[in-house]
């Protein structure tokens, strides 16, 4: 009660010739209908406190070879829909609410850092998945966020470039590409600019 509260810590073994020793936990089958429920969460803050933390991290590796990977996947359905992934953060009542972080490897060698991809699924026999990038909507006294693409800045060599391209189409019409700019109710509707940039070296 004064005290930390006691700690739980599963540890496989370790091998000197050999891969150490697996660490496996699965839920039971359910032969008739749906198999267990998994699920790892941490207990709520106390008053003066905050929730612990969840910290999925595989192990580094400092002579030789690539680290550990994570792999959230859902399972496949023969005849029903594949399972989702949901990444929701807590909302805050007095302060901001959380954010959602995605950061690639960085490299200290002479080699590209981590490429970020982010696809839709294939559609086999009809249309693949819609791919979406939003904010959401403003309250009552605020402005909806923006949306920024922006490339990194290079003290040698060129920046970053930006594309919009559809795909091509073999047997029908081309994707087209749309900037609409909102329109405003009470004050004037938005406006779109093309800026090319400058440069301050001689011509």
């Amino acid at each position: 009660t004064i005290s930390t509260g006691g700690r739980i810590t599963m540890s496989a073994g370790e091998a000197t010739a050999a891969t150490g020793g697996a660490l496996s936990m699965i839920t039971g089958y359910g032969s008739a209908t749906s198999s267990g429920v998994f699920s790892i969460r941490t207990a709520d803050g106390g008053d003066n406190g905050v929730s612990g933390g969840l910290s999925l991290t595989t192990g580094k590796v400092v002579t030789g070879g690539s680290s550990g990977m994570i792999t959230l996947r859902t399972g496949s359905a023969t005849l029903g829909i594949g399972g989702s992934i949901s990444v929701v953060v807590g909302s805050g009542k007095v302060s901001a609410g959380g954010r959602v972080a995605v950061n690639a490897g960085e490299t200290t060698a002479a080699d590209t850092g981590g490429a970020i991809s982010m696809i839709t699924g294939y559609g086999r026999a009809t249309s693949s998945g819609v791919f979406s990038v939003r904010t959401a909507i403003a309250g009552a006294n605020g402005t909806s966020g923006s949306l920024s693409f922006t490339s990194g800045t290079t003290s040698k060599g060129s920046s970053g470039m930006i594309t919009l391209r559809t795909g091509s189409a073999t047997l029908g019409t081309a994707g087209s590409v749309s900037i609409v700019v909102g329109s405003g109710d009470k004050a004037s509707g938005g406006r779109i600019t093309i800026t090319a940039g400058e440069s301050t070296a001689a011509a």
